[in-house]
């Protein structure tokens, strides 16, 4: 096999933002690729097979123009970086940064990480009604919160709505101390804590208390219209089927829907079916409403968190093979 050697520069005040911390980033480019990489006085030199070196040095370029870019690079973006050099697709991770969506209040650009966030942040601009589907980590409630704040600043909309099911997971509310509100805030403390990034406490506040945001149970959504306003109903896989019809017929002109869940961390009774699972069956192919699906690989919190969410994933596809099996063989002996 031919060896090929490449050689070009890293400026030098992005080498520690590209190479990482001790060189891990280079180290993991090495093991992930197979090429070698040697690090002297600013250069970087490539030494592999051709496919190796090109792939090696894709991630590096692009990884430089993310720092040059002035992105912190994280283990998520080269362990990205590193997937879609093996899957041949050049610039995706730089055509995905150049996606802004807005900044937090403290000047942190908000963008999408994944091709998977990618297409969710697309469908939610395209669609009046979008699901996003996945699992924990990848997301969904903070993008969609994001371009519902970005909506009410450009006075797209009039208001933001924000809502989930105050799903009793193993505890009763009515132990809980304090009033209703008090009862269900634990429930939308997650909502509350995306809008005080993205849009500080004190805006967060004055807009609360004029009426143009509302956190609220989605028991509160019956019996009303919703015009004008970007709505985003959260941990929607522990709404009924009802809830779910409820929830959806609410929507009025103007309006933009996000529907966010995780089937996989359902809190309903055994018996009772989950409304966004009875949702993608009824509404799949209705124009107008998008089902976008995130999967491990667009879990952008930390590596951890990927490797747990794929663990499951697998467990719970080999506990589906093996009840299949099993009456699979029961059926036989059945029968015979």
């Amino acid at each position: 096999m031919t060896l090929e050697n490449e050689l070009f520069d890293i400026p030098s005040e992005h080498v520690q933002n590209v190479y990482g911390q001790f060189d891990a980033y280079l180290k993991k480019i090495e093991r992930t690729i197979g090429v070698t990489v040697v690090s002297r006085d600013g250069g970087v030199k490539l030494i592999g097979n051709e496919a190796q070196v090109e792939s090696a040095k894709q991630v590096l370029l692009e990884l430089l123009e993310l720092s040059r870019r002035g992105s912190e690079i994280t283990e998520q973006n080269v362990n990205y970086a590193l997937s879609l050099a093996m899957e041949k697709k050049e610039g995706a991770l730089l055509e995905i940064d150049s996606d802004l969506i807005c900044h937090t209040i403290s000047g942190k650009a908000i963008k999408p990480k994944t091709l998977g966030q990618k297409a969710y942040v697309d469908a939610i601009r395209k669609d009046m009604i979008t699901f996003g589907i996945g699992p924990a980590g990848t997301g969904k409630t903070y993008l969609a919160m994001a371009m519902a704040i970005t909506a009410f600043k450009a006075n797209e909309v009039e208001r933001i709505i924000l809502t989930r099911p105050a799903i009793e997971a193993g505890e009763k509310l009515g132990f809980l101390p304090g009033d209703l509100q008090s009862k269900v805030d634990p429930y939308l403390r997650p909502l509350y804590d995306a809008l005080y990034q993205i849009m500080g406490a004190d805006s967060f506040q004055k807009n609360m208390e004029k009426g143009l945001i509302e956190v609220a149970p989605l028991a509160y959504m019956r019996g009303r219209t919703l015009d004008n306003a970007f709505i985003i109903l959260d941990e929607a896989q522990n709404t009924t089927q009802a809830q779910m019809k409820m929830f959806l017929t609410r929507v009025g002109f103007g309006s933009k829907v996000v529907i966010t869940g995780d089937e996989t961390q359902k809190d309903l009774a055994a018996d009772v079916k989950s409304g966004l699972d009875v949702a993608q069956k009824v509404l799949g192919k209705v124009e107008g409403i998008s089902f976008c699906r995130l999967t491990s690989r667009d879990v952008v919190r930390h590596p951890l968190v990927q490797k747990i969410v794929t663990a499951y994933e697998e467990y719970e596809k080999k506990t589906v093979r093996r009840k299949e099996n099993h009456d699979t063989r029961s059926g036989r002996r059945v029968r015979s």
